[in-house]
């Protein structure tokens, strides 16, 4: 294992057991992973659910976050991407680079002093801020190979979406996927890595292995939400869907799933937006191209209990299904008084976020670009990422939008705002660019590694991190 990480590997029965019965063989499997949960032991089968993990009653307590910390994806519910308190940074130069066991999908997190970062092998990892060195790492199960899906682009398929920080039980969630297409949503000790929370978070509808968890994770009334999309290509039986479990890892798991047949998935990178005490989230197609509307290819607006309470679908959304053109591709923006949506056919939608409109209901539109990922916003002003660069958009108080400066980049991923920048990747070349926030000037710029896609960096103090195919990537502005 290259660096300083050690990549603990499945336990397997050896050839000794041979000539034993398939039941002996998968009892002594047992015996072993039993001893070696936290190490995330594989049979080779459909292993069984493990049994759930709560925290014990009355063990809550409180580890509050820091003016520097990013405790999820974007830093805070409303997904604003905005760290309003990072110093003007000098110029960039690498700092160091974390080789981990597994690509970084998700956005780093920073809590407390500590790094945290979440791999496609199903381990999450704390690093050391200045260096890069670990701190603690948990192999939380084995994930689940390609080879076994019918369809996707992510191999193999771990821990995809971004965890989320709880400071009321110190514990950081991550949900990963394991052997058999299996979601569970593991909550660890942010100080020593000790898993604590452990339940199986399943979708209620369809194929459990053709449900694929990528949106972030999201915090609201002590809870934590979990939505789910499909995997790339649309194949197999899934229904988009929002999860719900305690932070405690007690009590029932509800959820709200979509009314269509198939498809509508909740993909988007930037998770479920905290609306006060609501949820947003946008839908990607559906399989109905007419006749009754099926909810997808929309905003939805959740109660914390996961019933649907408002939306929005444009008039033309069986065209949109029907092209894959859906509104599922960005994380809806939640601005003032307002909800700004664009999706992939370029078309960017204001609505009144008292009351989503309905079919059809948008107070304006205009044209913008594909948009894919998660914008970035502070005031009025709305940094949209774009399917070939990044574009500024400013939506004024009496519900008008304008467009301004575009920069072109072969793919861009999702911005953040912080130390007079904008900051942004292109996931395509491996770069992460600083662009002035008034003109889109390219103000500095720096290679950072092979990227997921949509990859977006994290701020804190004098540092930017960002997620990369082989483990995370740290700069210096000091």
């Amino acid at each position: 294992m290259p660096g300083t990480v050690e990549k603990r590997r499945p336990v397997s029965v050896s050839s000794a057991a041979k000539g034993a019965t398939v039941m002996v063989r998968r009892l002594a499997a047992v015996m072993l992973c039993g001893g070696l949960l936290a190490a995330g032991c594989s049979t080779g089968e459909d292993s069984p659910v493990p049994a759930p993990r709560s925290l014990p009653p009355q063990s809550r307590s409180a580890a509050p976050a820091g003016q520097a910390d990013w405790t999820t994806y974007h830093r805070d519910g409303l997904r604003s991407g905005y760290a309003p308190g990072t110093p003007a940074l000098g110029t960039l130069r690498p700092a160091w680079t974390a080789r981990l066991d597994g690509a970084v999908y998700g956005q780093p997190l920073v809590v407390r002093g500590t790094v945290v970062a979440a791999t496609e092998n199903d381990t999450v990892y704390a690093l050391a801020p200045d260096t890069g060195r670990v701190l603690w790492h948990r192999h939380v199960g084995t994930p689940q190979p390609r080879s076994g899906l019918g369809c996707g682009n992510i191999d193999p398929l771990g821990i995809t979406g971004t965890p989320v920080y709880d400071a009321s039980t110190g514990l950081v969630f991550a949900v990963a996927e394991t052997v058999g297409g299996r979601h569970r949503l593991v909550g660890l000790d942010l100080a020593t890595g000790r898993e604590k929370v452990d339940r199986e978070v399943e979708s209620p509808a369809g194929d459990r292995s053709a449900h694929q968890q990528r949106a972030a994770l999201a915090l609201l009334a002590g809870r934590v939400y979990i939505a789910y999309g499909g995997l790339y290509g649309d194949c197999g039986s899934y229904r988009g869907s929002v999860v719900s479990v305690a932070v405690t890892g007690s009590g029932p798991v509800t959820s709200y799933t979509l009314p269509t047949h198939r498809m509508g998935g909740i993909w988007a990178p930037g998770g479920p937006v905290v609306d006060g005490g609501r949820l947003l989230v946008s839908v990607g197609n559906g399989e109905s191209t007419g006749g009754s509307y099926d909810g997808t290819d929309s905003v939805l607006a959740l109660s914390a209990g996961l019933h649907r309470t408002d939306y929005f679908a444009p008039s033309d959304w069986g065209r949109d299904n029907a092209a894959d053109a859906d509104l599922g591709s960005l994380t809806p923006v939640r601005i003032g008084r307002y909800v700004l949506m664009v999706g992939k056919s370029g078309t960017a939608y204001l609505l009144a976020a008292a009351h989503l409109g309905g079919i059809g209901g948008q107070l304006t539109q205009t044209e913008a670009c594909p948009a894919y990922g998660a914008a970035a916003f502070t005031g009025s002003t709305v940094y949209v990422p774009c399917s070939d660069g990044l574009l500024q958009l400013t939506v004024r108080a009496d519900g008008t939008m304008t467009t301004g400066w575009r920069t072109a980049l072969r793919r861009a991923g999702s911005p953040v705002i912080g130390g007079g920048a904008v900051w942004v990747t292109d996931f395509e070349a491996g770069t992460l660019y600083a662009l002035d926030p008034d003109t889109g000037r390219v103000r500095q710029h720096l290679a950072v590694g092979d990227l997921p896609n949509f990859a977006s960096p994290v701020l804190s103090g004098d540092h930017v991190y960002v997620g990369t195919r082989t483990g995370v990537s740290a700069l210096s502005g000091a």
